[in-house]
């Protein structure tokens, strides 16, 4: 459960205001149906969050715990610094409209997560927690929980919701459950 849960809300933190995030207002403004994004969403990000964690699974496996616990807390660290730098992205990411509101975003999103931080949170889970299966779920549960309203109500939280302390806030819960990582302090989280 310590698996799903971290992971749950370290990707919804990570999320906002994430060129994924972007990507959700993007497809919601130019479609106008939300459902098949939202559906587009969740496969797009299942499939890429699986990769990412048979990834960190094996290097999980390859590390050890003790050269994990470095890693994992030098990548929440690297996560705070990484949070703090706001996204951005451009219109010609979303995939042509050819293909219809569903593959439109299965692709868009699939191609906008490679390399992102939370596919490189997801990485760093799979490689800490011993649950492939509850750190999927739970990545792509903070994936949704970041992007539904997004694609639901963007329009209208957009401006209302101030990105920069948003963004701080959660650059300074990955700063400290890194720092609790290499200082062993967070053992019994989970992490």
């Amino acid at each position: 459960m310590d698996a799903f849960l971290v992971s749950t809300g370290i990707v919804a933190l990570a999320e906002i205001g994430d060129k994924t995030q972007l990507l959700a207002f993007l497809l919601a403004a130019r479609f106008r149906r939300p459902l098949p994004i939202v559906f587009g969403i969740f496969a797009a990000t299942i499939a890429n969050h699986a990769f990412a964690a048979a990834v960190g699974a094996l290097v999980g496996k390859l590390l050890g715990p003790d050269v994990m616990r470095w890693v994992l807390g030098l990548a929440f660290i690297g996560m705070a610094a990484w949070v703090m730098v706001p996204d951005d992205i451009d219109a010609e990411e979303a995939a042509p409209a050819r293909f219809g509101v569903f593959l439109t975003t299965v692709i868009a999103f699939f191609l906008a997560e490679m390399g992102d931080k939370t596919q490189v949170a997801t990485v760093a889970l799979a490689a800490r927690y011993s649950s492939a299966v509850a750190v999927v779920a739970g990545t792509t549960l903070g994936m949704m929980l970041a992007n539904v309203p997004a694609v639901y109500f963007g329009d209208r939280i957009a401006g209302r919701v101030p990105l920069r302390l948003v963004h701080g806030i959660a650059a300074l819960i990955f700063l400290v459950l890194g720092l609790a990582t290499l200082f062993g302090l967070g053992r019994n989280l989970g992490f």
